[in-house]
């Protein structure tokens, strides 16, 4: 989740560039999808899978979706020192 996380954010141009509130709806985006992919398995499996709950969670990541943006956000970089030093 950590990962997912940094791959989330550095999409956004970084976690440093983002308010309080866009790093809860990149949080509250993860756990969607990740509940998604678990009922998405149980479908796969012949387990239990609610069509309503998953249309619904899947409808609720859209919106967050665009809330946050899809396209990617370059990173501020101050020097290339610096941009090397984070890799």
């Amino acid at each position: 989740m950590r990962s997912r996380f940094t791959q989330f954010t550095d999409d956004l141009g970084g976690v440093s560039r983002l308010s309080y509130q866009q790093k809860s709806l990149v949080e509250r985006c993860l756990w969607l999808e990740y509940w998604l992919v678990q009922q998405e398995n149980a479908l796969a499996t012949g387990g239990d899978f609610d069509v309503g709950k998953w249309v619904q969670a899947a409808n609720s990541l859209q919106g967050i979706l665009s809330k946050l943006g899809l396209v990617r956000v370059p990173k501020d970089i101050n020097d290339l020192a610096e941009f090397l030093a984070q890799q």
